[in-house]
């Protein structure tokens, strides 16, 4: 149910029978060897498999997100705070003007997290009906991070735990140790060219891959995480 694969009038069709959609949201930013478009490509895949089966329309992600802490790395795009407010204060308005009154943002991006103060405010405005909007982090909520500690707990940016078959550049050669691990403290403390004085290849640490079998059972939790979300995840009407 990907939006971009119907036409307008079959999503006013759906919104006849159903008045759920997913928004993901990512982010266009170093990934060490990894795609630049990583955070994205998670985001709008999670949601595409975990949507499908449920006939439930996913918008295409929003690939731009909050990342001014990577900015130094060539392809890195940021915007500020107050620009990413309003980009997704008009997109949940024209959603909710639609029609849509169960809106599920599916997140791939840490730095996205502040947008869950938005969507706080947003869900408050008086309104004639009420919309509820779902904000998940899909690869650190609470199954999924379950799942991938069972294989190593240090899951930092541009590791393992985003090195998937879809994320992985073509001729591109991925290392096979490990980077040494900057400490979550240091790292949401410094400037953008000290981060890439850091983290010289864009790791913040920890092996950087992992055997597709495992990467399998982590990318089954996020999707059955976030497809129960899109069941389950809802206030009674």
């Amino acid at each position: 149910m990907r939006v971009f694969d119907s036409n307008w009038m079959q999503i006013a069709d759906y919104l006849e029978r159903d008045d759920r959609i997913v928004l993901p949201i990512g982010s266009t930013e170093q990934h060490a060897y990894l795609s630049l478009g990583t955070d994205a490509l998670l985001a709008e895949r999670v949601s595409v498999e975990a949507a499908e089966p449920l006939g439930v329309p996913v918008l295409p992600v929003l690939p731009f997100g909050m990342a001014p802490y990577f900015t130094e790395y060539p392809g890195s795009m940021s915007l500020r705070i107050s620009t990413y407010i309003e980009v997704m204060r008009d997109l949940l308005d024209g959603l909710a003007s639609q029609g849509f009154r169960r809106i599920a943002v599916v997140n791939g991006h840490g730095g996205n997290s502040p947008i869950a103060g938005l969507i706080r405010e947003w869900v408050c405005r008086p309104r004639e009906h009420r919309v509820q909007v779902l904000f998940h982090s899909w690869y650190n909520a609470p199954k999924t991070a379950e799942a991938a500690s069972r294989f190593d707990d240090d899951q930092f940016h541009g590791s393992w735990l985003e090195n998937f078959a879809w994320t992985r550049v073509a001729g591109v050669e991925i290392p096979s140790g490990s980077a040494p691990v900057i400490p979550r403290s240091m790292a949401n403390d410094v400037t953008a060219r000290e981060m890439k004085e850091l983290s010289p290849d864009g790791s913040l640490g920890g092996a950087y891959q992992r055997s597709d079998e495992d990467m399998q059972i982590v990318w089954d939790a996020g999707v059955a995480e976030v497809r129960e979300l899109l069941e389950k995840g809802w206030l009674d009407q």
